[in-house]
């Protein structure tokens, strides 16, 4: 398999956007893979290569990829001569970008998801397609009975039943059309059972959730640490400021609850106890694409002599991110092919919240991704 098709939910977000750029500019031999874990020496091959990458996807907005790209070039995301020198390619990419679901469309909308996949694959003569949500942050989602059962789900969706949350409603297109499926973001996505219910019956491979690029990427690392080392954390606190489109998302307390919880869980899980602090998230527009994160460790040492650590990550989000959506992406296509479906807990690495598995310390789920690309390879 030399070509791959990459179906972005938020295809014409900051995320997104890099990502196609990324993927377009090394192509064109204007940039390497810098911050792709699966081009890293030494780590096992047989993937779909870079270069063989096609992108479409569903989005809510109008601009065009080009714009778009512009954009984030006054911003300093990507150097300011790429949308012109890769202009064909993100035209290409844009003429495949499709309306995205509304809330209010209902179940017919589904149909409609679908058809627009299946449709990318055939015009692409795609083997496999992966689905990526890259999409705006979603509030959590409270239970319901027919979350439970896919038979039960699929009557509410006949009935043109705006039952599920975007994330979701994407999720099952996915699965439907045959295709593996990342959510990359902490909305509830393919976490219901009747979804799972559907990948198991369509054969397909899904993972997720919530892309772990910085501050919980630094917290996975230096938990174990302390663990290993027998130091007692006191507290674990954190203060996020973040711009862009998802500084903005976050700023509803709805939805900024559901990056909280993904974040807050990494250190008492590593350390399998509670510990007291907490994140907190502040909306900045002034940093636009960028965002800083500070954290405050107090820990007790040899004779209970308290000590603290601090450290401050500074990050463009959309850079951190894009690279990891590129691995993500061939890495599932990959387990499909070789005959995974169902959740893919090997790849718990790249999230804060893995689905599958209750492993947080990154030394460990680097272990478990290595092992498994081997086994793919």
């Amino acid at each position: 398999m030399d070509k791959l098709g990459v179906w972005l939910i938020g295809a014409r977000g900051s995320v997104a956007t890099t990502a196609i750029v990324g993927a377009a500019a090394i192509r064109a031999g204007a940039a390497t893979p810098q911050g792709c874990v699966s081009e890293s020496p030494g780590f096992p091959r047989h993937l779909v290569p870079l270069t063989g990458l096609a992108f479409g996807g569903h989005d809510i907005t109008e601009i065009s990829l080009r714009k778009r790209a512009e954009q984030l070039g006054r911003a300093g995301v990507i150097s300011p001569d790429l949308p012109g020198l890769l202009a064909s390619d993100l035209d290409a990419a844009d003429a495949e970008i499709r309306p995205g679901y509304v809330p209010g469309d209902g179940g017919r909308a589904a149909t409609r998801l679908i058809d627009d996949i299946a449709g990318f694959r055939a015009r692409q003569g795609l083997a496999r397609v992966v689905v990526v949500n890259v999409s705006s942050t979603e509030p959590p989602v409270d239970s319901r009975p027919e979350f439970e059962r896919l038979a039960d789900l699929e009557e509410r969706l006949a009935a043109e039943d705006d039952v599920l949350p975007p994330s979701s409603l994407y999720a099952y297109a996915a699965f439907h059309a045959g295709c593996g499926y990342v959510e990359f973001t902490p909305s509830t996505g393919p976490t219901l059972p009747a979804l799972a219910e559907l990948a198991a019956r369509r054969g397909v491979p899904y993972a997720g959730r919530d892309g772990k690029t910085g501050e919980t990427l630094v917290k996975s690392a230096l938990a174990p640490m302390f663990a290993d080392r027998a130091l007692r954390i006191r507290s674990w606190s954190g203060l996020n400021l973040l711009g862009g489109g998802d500084g903005a998302t976050l700023a509803d307390p709805a939805a900024r609850s559901s990056k909280q919880l993904s974040k807050d869980q990494v250190v008492a899980k590593v350390l399998r106890e509670p510990v007291e602090g907490e994140t907190h998230i502040d909306y900045v527009p002034d940093l636009g694409e960028w965002k800083t994160a500070w954290d405050h460790v107090s820990f007790d040492g040899f004779l209970g002599v308290r000590m603290t650590l601090q450290f401050t990550w500074q990050g463009c989000d959309s850079a951190l991110a894009a690279p990891l959506v590129l691995d993500l992406a061939r890495l599932v296509a990959r387990a499909h092919e070789k005959g995974r479906h169902g959740v893919l807990p090997e790849l718990g690495y790249f999230f804060k919240s893995p689905l599958g598995t209750d492993e947080h310390a990154l030394a460990a789920q680097y272990a478990r991704l290595r092992a498994f690309a081997e086994e793919l390879s």
